[in-house]
């Protein structure tokens, strides 16, 4: 009935819809008739001469509608192959003006930013941005705001200058690095954006409102250009790598006794424009070796961690073919395209026997792979993956006699998506699917799906110039393998078929395939006024499986969010901004039970002194957890409060501090935590930052999972208190020498302690009372085995041992960095030095001294990776 009432809910809603459309400014662009601008950051040229200043801008930060605090003016030409832009920042106080060096993408200090809807789709765009110190910054918007690509890095000219008026900017655009269609007359949408960084204060040439929903959509345009032609880019980028291995010798180990190693590799990227809007990209052995490594975490959890995609090929262009469960925000990270799937660490680990040692790459080579990206005149959005990846094989050696093992098969990795927009782009239709094939040769990957299918829907309508939004999508599933890797899909953290409180599902052991579905429904209101909202229902049916090719933590779930928002869209009293938001969420499994009921309340404010703080308080009611027991009966988790709070000091200044804390806790002591964190960046000199990171967690769980194990033809499922605490402290440093010469540092320590105690068995996990739900055992029950270092429980005390489980206490060691130097020493090549570092260890020690163990941490050898990578751009 409940969702009865949402769909009547959005009849109501899409009933209403009316269309409104602002008016846009629009600037005729002239045409070069003589020798083109030199670009030297000054407009003295005879072309510029013969164009006159456009100086109509609006202040849209802090005061909405108001004058600018200092005047803006912008210049535009164009040839058969250029745009040009000249951009007039004056300022009264040349001597205040803000000149910060920082790496390419970081808008430090003045600067200014040039916005082209070339698709003339009122979507997406390309943003040419630069700041005073000169360093570019440039990103594709898509999704009419709601996405940014910001690893776009194309070709493109530009210098600034400071003078007695203040700073100018000039640019030169190339063609090929934009994409219109071949129609004879052009209309882009365009729009300049300034910001004067003392003040915090941004300006528009075209304003778009605080509350306006979209962004794109609501920019000015240029008129004029009839007579370019598009242009396709042609270009082919190889690639040497020389690295470098130096770690701990050991003479036992074949693998590591001489303590180093050393490797060349080459390969090629290469990007050719297919039509007038598409743009394949290609990339044979591509290596990622000046990547950052992924922060240290540590999972107690029965699901995997999610790391987000820092690797370039995959970035770039990636709007396009992400395909989210949940339309909007941040609450769920199901995604049918998860790019860390392509490349990632082998899935399987062999055996070694006595004396033997295992060498196991750490990822599987990707041998190829090829992207077409674009769209069309006609509004169709296209976005087309093909990747290949090696058999992965590890070799064990004794030191005599050595073998292979294959720990990961070839692979295939397939992706299409398509999307058309109508309406001016206030109504979308689209789809998705997806393969992934495996050549399984070996029976010991036969816990490995063979294929694996994924498919998708979207609709989405905004109207009222796009003040409301309705949005459905759906997903379907189909995965195929031998019935080791159906049984263990059945099995798996998502969706626990075993599970005796599961009736609605049934395990299925001789099944050789299993098949899915789920989907979201969104309406909301997101423009216009003070006040925005949402209402979501999604759905993932027990069968649904992504993670092949996606990512997906649960299955088997029906659930409802709403969010609220209010904003205080001018400067009042002492606040600049001020937000509140209200959010309230529930699921249920397709039995109908109830899982999870929950919700937060926060807000957020910034005050005229440019110091900001926010907080909130989330309340979760009693619950029911799928995953507490790892596959066993569903457990009642007892009631929870977070609550957190974050302050910080005015992000213009060479000091800036960030810092923060949160709390939970559980009903009945079930559990609780504390964390407190901060960041700390200064800027001694314009051209350096230096960010520390520290942060520190605390956390009792009275009831943490440790095994399984089996008493009397009955499952015990075993627990421990645990008191857990982590320490860690980023740091990151940014030198810039040019705006193309950069060194970047990045490094971070971290320790996590887990002490059990107090070690219990679940007796019946959805009890009314907290204490009926576990049983401890007695000191005649459990005997600590040293040697061994294992507990024996003897449970009905007859004098011999049950079970046994292993020592779970643990400390964990590591230390990360990575120093980069990077040199674009002509556009499109460049020249990378790195030096990476690692030091890992783990012991059975769940005690925290911080002062040991940092001394602990810095006793480790360490295994350093040098690396020289240069590449050089081809233009054809």
């Amino acid at each position: 009935m409940k969702l009865v009432n949402y769909f009547i809910l959005i009849l109501v809603f899409i009933g209403i819809s009316a269309v409104s459309v602002g008016q846009n400014k629009a600037y005729n662009v002239s045409k070069l008739m003589n020798e083109p601008p030199v670009i030297d950051g000054k407009t003295d040229e005879n072309a510029w001469q013969s164009v006159p200043w456009q100086c109509d801008f609006t202040q849209r930060e802090p005061y909405e509608g108001r004058r600018p605090s200092e005047k803006t003016g912008f210049k535009v030409l164009y040839d058969d192959n250029f745009l040009y832009v000249a951009v007039r920042a004056y300022d009264n106080h040349p001597d205040s003006i803000v000149r910060r060096l920082s790496r390419r993408d970081s808008r430090e200090g003045d600067n200014v930013g040039i916005y082209i809807d070339s698709y003339n789709d009122k979507r997406t765009c390309f943003v040419f941005n630069v700041c005073v110190a000169g360093v570019k910054s440039d990103w594709v918007i898509s999704d009419d705001g709601n996405n940014s690509d910001l690893n776009w890095d194309p070709i493109w000219y530009v210098k600034t200058n400071v003078d007695s008026m203040g700073w100018m900017a000039e640019m030169k655009i190339p063609f090929t690095q934009l994409r219109f269609s071949n129609r004879g007359v052009q209309e882009w949408g365009f729009q300049v954006r300034r910001n004067i960084y003392r003040h915090d204060e941004e300006v528009h040439w075209n304003l778009i409102p605080k509350d306006a929903g979209g962004w794109v959509s609501h920019f000015g345009a240029i008129e004029g250009m009839d007579d370019i032609e598009p242009q396709k880019e042609k270009s082919i980028t190889p690639y040497t790598v020389v690295k470098l291995d130096r770690f701990e010798k050991d003479l036992d180990n074949p693998f590591k006794a001489e303590g180093r190693s050393s490797s060349l590799n080459a390969g090629l990227n290469a990007k050719f424009g297919v039509t007038n809007n598409l743009t394949m990209d290609m990339a044979i052995n591509p290596d990622f070796g000046q990547v950052e490594a992924d922060p240290s975490q540590v999972n107690l959890t029965a699901y995997e961690t999610y790391f987000g995609e820092k690797r370039p090929f995959f970035i770039e262009g990636s709007n396009i073919m992400n395909f989210r469960l949940m339309q909007m925000g941040n609450f769920m990270n199901d995604n049918i395209f998860y790019s860390r799937r392509i490349g990632r660490s082998p899935q399987h680990w062999p055996d070694t026997g006595d004396g033997e040692y295992l060498d196991r790459p750490e990822s599987t080579t990707i041998l190829g792979a090829a992207k077409l990206t674009g769209k069309t005149r006609n509004g169709w959005s296209v976005g087309v993956l093909e990747s290949m990846t090696g058999k992965a094989r590890a070799k064990i050696s004794d030191g005599i006699r050595s073998r292979h093992e294959t720990v990961d098969p070839f692979s295939n990795y397939f992706l299409s998506r398509v999307e058309k927009d109508f309406n001016n782009g206030n109504t979308l239709l689209g789809g998705i699917f997806t393969a992934t094939n495996r050549n399984i040769e070996e029976d010991h990957l036969n816990f490995l799906h063979d294929q694996a299918y994924t498919s998708g829907i979207n609709f989405q309508h905004q109207w009222k110039d796009k003040t409301y939004i309705f949005g459905v999508r759906g997903l379907f599933s189909h995965v195929r393998g031998d019935e080791e890797a159906i049984t263990n899909t059945q099995r798996s953290s998502a969706r626990y078929y075993q599970s005796p409180d599961a009736s609605h599902v049934k395990l299925d052991s001789s099944r050789n395939s299993l098949t899915g579905h789920g989907g979201s429904i969104l309406l909301g209101k997101l423009g216009n006024g003070n006040i925005s909202y949402a209402l979501f229902l999604n759905w993932k049916s027990p069968g649904l499986e992504l993670n092949d090719m996606g990512y997906q933590r649960d299955a088997d779930e029906l659930s409802q969010l709403m969010w609220a928002q209010y904003r205080f869209l001018k400067p009042f009293g002492i606040f600049r901004d001020l937000s509140f938001n209200l959010n309230q969420w529930q699921m249920w499994d397709y039995a109908g039970t109830n899982m999870v009921r929950g919700g937060n309340i926060n807000v957020n404010m910034t005050f005229n002194n440019y110091h900001s703080f926010g907080g909130g308080i989330n309340p979760n009611l009693p619950s029911l957890s799928r995953s507490f027991l790892r596959g066993g009966p569903y457990f009642r988790v007892p009631a929870s409060m977070r609550y957190w709070w974050y302050a910080s000091t005015d992000h213009r200044n060479a000091f800036h501090l960030q810092f923060g804390s949160s709390h939970n806790k559980n009903d009945h002591g079930h559990a609780s935590g504390n964390r407190i964190w901060a960041n700390i960046k200064y800027r001694p000199v314009s051209n350096l930052d230096v960010t520390l990171g520290p942060s520190v967690e605390f956390s009792k769980n009275r009831l943490q999972y440790i095994s399984t194990e089996t008493f009397q033809q009955d499952d015990r499922y075993l627990m421990g208190s645990i008191d857990r605490t982590t320490a860690s402290m980023s740091l990151r440093l940014n030198f810039s020498i040019t705006p193309e010469l950069s060194i970047q540092y990045w490094a971070q320590p971290f320790i996590a302690t887990g002490d059990y105690s107090n070690y219990k068995y679940i007796t019946d996990s959805r009890a009314a009372s907290y204490s009926d739900r576990f049983a401890p055992y007695g000191e005649e029950q459990i005997v600590y085995d040293e040697d061994n270092e294992s507990y024996n429980v003897d449970e009905n005390t007859d004098g011999n041992t049950d079970y046994s489980f292993g020592n779970p206490s643990f400390k964990i060691f590591q230390f990360k960095s990575n120093l980069v130097a990077r040199w674009e020493y002509i556009p499109g090549s460049t020249l990378y030095l790195v030096w990476g570092q690692q030091r890992d260890d783990y012991i059975n020690d769940g005690t925290f001294r911080l002062e040991n163990d940092i001394r602990e941490l810095g006793d480790i050898h360490p295994h350093n990776v040098f690396l020289a990578k240069l590449t050089y751009r081809f233009g054809l």
